[in-house]
C-alpha cells in the first residue's frame, strides 16, 4: 500500500456509530486515532482482493492431512446421579447446589 493516498474506508461518523453501539465514550483525538487504526486493518483485508486464487481448491484446514475426527456414537451405560454428585462440595436431592451469581 505504502505511502499512496488512498480513499479512506472508515469515516469518523462510522467510529462514533460503533462506539456508541459499545457504549463506549470517545474523545475527538480517539476517535481519530481509531479510524486511522481501523482504516489501516481494512486496508491490509482489502489487499486479499488482488490475491490471484485462480485454480486453489477452497479447503477446511490448512493442512491437507487433517480428517474428520469425530468418532462414531455408541451407546453405553452413564452416570449415575449419586456417582455424579459423588464429589460435589454441596447439593440438594438430584442437582448440584452452586452460589448465586447475578
Amino acid at each position: 500500500m505504502g505511502n499512496k493516498t488512498k480513499k479512506k474506508i472508515i469515516t469518523a461518523e462510522d467510529v462514533r456509530y460503533v462506539a456508541k453501539l459499545s457504549r463506549l465514550s470517545l474523545d475527538e483525538d480517539k476517535i481519530g486515532k481509531f479510524q486511522e487504526q481501523l482504516d489501516g486493518i481494512l486496508g491490509y483485508i482489502a489487499q486479499l482482493d488482488e490475491v490471484n486464487t485462480d485454480g486453489v481448491l477452497p479447503t477446511t484446514h490448512v493442512l491437507s492431512s487433517m480428517k474428520n475426527v469425530f468418532r462414531e456414537d455408541e451407546l453405553r451405560e452413564s452416570l449415575t446421579t449419586e456417582a455424579a454428585l459423588k464429589n460435589a462440595p454441596e447439593a440438594d436431592e438430584h442437582f448440584f447446589k452452586v452460589p448465586k451469581i447475578i
